[in-house]
């Protein structure tokens, strides 16, 4: 398998693509739908597949919440799951207080068909930024929730109370990983 192409953010420029755009920490089965299906669609026009995230998360930067998935294990994963390019932004002070026109003025150098996002996706300085700009330069999607078995939504917040309630079992689960003992 080839390595991926991380690209810091407004470097990287394509002619066409399929993006997804979230901070995907914990990559966990809500993640993986949402790239598998624009995935799919980028296989579908034959263009590439483009992953726009952050390091850190910005829970993680404004929050201070814990970390699920460090960037080198991200990177790991989206590779294997077929990423063709990966946009990292450095999550700080300055990115955050970037305009919804500033974030549109980058996303419009990838050329993108259609751009797929999480449910509730907001961007940009006070998460000013809706879907509805982001349809200004491209076909926007939203996956809509997955749930578990149990009919709860899969999502980086419940998996790090599963954490800290001692629940590591049903945690990897929702990752859509195995409990190792190394």
């Amino acid at each position: 398998m080839l390595p991926i192409k991380v690209y810091r953010d407004g470097e990287l420029e394509l002619p066409q693509s399929i993006m997804t755009i979230g901070a995907f920490d914990g990559l966990h089965l809500g993640h993986q739908a949402l790239i598998n299906r624009a995935k799919s669609r980028a296989e579908i026009y034959g263009v590439p597949f483009v992953v726009y995230t952050f390091d850190p998360p910005p829970k993680v930067y404004f929050q201070n919440q814990s970390l699920l998935t460090p960037f080198a294990e991200k990177e790991k994963f989206l590779r294997n799951m077929g990423v063709d390019y990966t946009i990292v932004a450095s999550f700080d002070e300055h990115y955050a207080s970037r305009s919804v026109g500033e974030f549109l003025v980058e996303l419009r150098k990838i050329h993108p068909q259609e751009i797929w996002v999480g449910p509730n996706f907001y961007f940009g300085k006070g998460k000013s930024g809706t879907t509805q700009d982001l349809n200004m330069i491209s076909k926007t999607f939203e996956q809509p929730v997955v749930r578990c078995s149990k009919g709860e939504v899969i999502s980086s917040t419940r998996i790090r109370k599963l954490f800290q309630g001692n629940e590591a079992d049903q945690a990897y689960c929702l990752l859509g990983r195995q409990l190792t003992n190394e």
